[in-house]
């Protein structure tokens, strides 16, 4: 047995001390245990490919003639994934997927009460950054600039520097502070390498610079 699994094990056990009486002892308490923790990660693996089939399944429904999502299908699969696995990865990128679909069709106050939700409780730092600006985009486009910028202060992982910067340029222009935006793109820029930085973020950076000329 791995010291992983006797780790585990260890911890099983003092919760079994704590907990009050032991339910078995002796030799019947280390099998119960063992396959109990067996079932556990069994359990847990079920339930990821049930997941992970249900939010494939989402997916699938841009396979149309006309590339659009069938809205009553996503309605129905992605109301199983929170359903049956509230909270869980899987479940708040069938949210992303969801949100996107009610951007395309111009309902953005739902794309917001989805990201809303996974910004509120994300099932990991990432899922939540993402969710975040794109949140802050969805604001923006409600005209509620102020609101989305808010979204965006504080620090951010370093792999998401570059873009949340970037984003918050983009509000900060949307609003006329414009030294401000200057400052944003800056960040952004000097958060990527040379190559990166050369595109849609420089056209930016000039567009301003011509303003101020």
């Amino acid at each position: 047995m791995s010291s992983t699994e006797d780790e585990h094990l260890a911890d099983l056990k003092d919760w079994w001390t704590r907990n009050g009486k032991p339910l078995v002892t002796g030799g019947l308490l280390a099998l119960v245990i063992v396959f109990g923790w067996q079932a556990f990660h069994k359990y847990q693996s079920n339930q990821s490919q049930g997941a992970s089939m249900l939010y494939q399944q989402l997916l699938e429904t841009t396979l149309t003639p006309d590339g659009k999502p069938d809205a009553a299908r996503v309605a129905d699969l992605s109301g199983k994934l929170n359903s049956e696995f509230g909270g869980s990865a899987y479940a708040q990128y069938g949210s992303l997927f969801v949100a996107k679909v009610a951007v395309d069709s111009a309902k953005l106050d739902d794309a917001a009460s989805e990201l809303k939700a996974i910004v509120a409780k994300p099932a990991n730092p990432a899922l939540g950054e993402i969710a975040r600006q794109r949140l802050a985009q969805v604001l923006a486009a409600q005209n509620k600039a102020d609101e989305a910028l808010k979204l965006l202060e504080g620090d951010a992982d370093k792999a998401f520097l570059a873009t949340r910067e970037e984003l918050k340029g983009d509000l900060l222009v949307q609003l006329g502070r414009t030294d401000e935006a200057n400052t944003a793109y800056q960040k952004a820029k000097a958060a990527l390498s040379d190559e990166a930085a050369v595109g849609g973020l420089q056209i930016k950076l000039d567009d301003l610079a011509k303003g101020d000329a």
